[in-house]
């Protein structure tokens, strides 16, 4: 077990410092979502706090804005893992005397890491700016855990499309999907100001329950009515990319062992 969490921490600090030394890395997931908050509070925060009513532009936002800085880092996690698996190093890591499970784990972990201290700051610049919640130690407990297992479940998708993608191109195009889902959801208007077709959609897609939950839990303290279906759909879509990544992780390296 402790050979297994060692050698995990030390593949996590690889990916990690790939993480640092990636100026367009920095730039895609921290600075954009930076950015497009600004504009949404400075540029269209007029039209915007029409359609959000009582909620000011600024706590509206965040927590989609959230979201946003975490679907955009996962994507380098998959351009990360599928460099590795084209340049040969997955398969070099295997014959050494690592354990199996820290070889996407350490994947995971780096991930994990880099995207909680993205969102992080992107909450600081959010509470320079003028957010500000109602969220007592308990909210922001809950919204800490469900922002941690929606960062686990996102990520282990991308390991999924990080495996299965033949080029390093493809491998971060999924997160594309992930982002249309952002902005076809309550993330920056509410659904009410969409037309029928759209507003059905959005209210039944897995962000939507998401991001609603961390605006209640920022906003106003409480989980609200969607808690439960957001932990179902992040913890499903977990149990899911997890089953498959490993699923595809072994079918590979067999494959490439005989």
């Amino acid at each position: 077990m402790m050979r297994t969490l060692s050698d995990t921490w030390t593949l996590a600090r690889r990916s990690l410092r790939h993480i640092t030394r990636s100026p367009d890395t920095v730039i895609t997931v921290l600075l954009m979502p930076i950015a497009l908050m600004l504009l949404f509070v400075y540029v269209w925060g007029g039209s915007l706090r029409q359609q959000t009513g009582a909620v000011s532009t600024i706590d509206f936002i965040v927590p989609g804005i959230v979201v946003m800085t975490v679907i955009s880092g996962i994507s380098y996690a998959a351009i990360r893992l599928n460099m590795d698996v084209q340049s040969g190093i997955i398969n070099r890591f295997r014959t050494m005397p690592v354990a199996p499970s820290s070889i996407l784990g350490g994947q995971v972990a780096s991930s994990t890491l880099s995207n909680l201290f993205s969102s992080l700051l992107v909450l600081l610049v959010a509470f320079a700016i003028g957010f500000r919640s109602q969220a007592g130690v308990t909210g922001w407990l809950v919204f800490a855990g469900l922002l941690l297992l929606f960062t686990l479940a996102t990520t282990w998708l991308a390991i999924f499309f990080g495996l299965l993608a033949k080029t390093t191109e493809g491998a971060g195009a999924f997160s594309y999907v992930l982002l249309l889902l952002i902005f076809i959801s309550p993330s920056f208007v509410p659904t009410s100001s969409m037309t029928p077709l759209l507003r059905g959609f959005a209210e039944h897609q897995p962000m939507t329950p998401v991001v609603e939950t961390m605006r209640s839990l920022l906003v106003d303290g409480t989980a609200g009515p969607n808690v439960w279906t957001a932990i179902a759909w992040t913890l499903g879509i977990l149990v899911v990319s997890y089953l498959l990544s490993v699923a595809l992780y072994k079918r590979k390296t067999i494959v490439v062992n005989t």
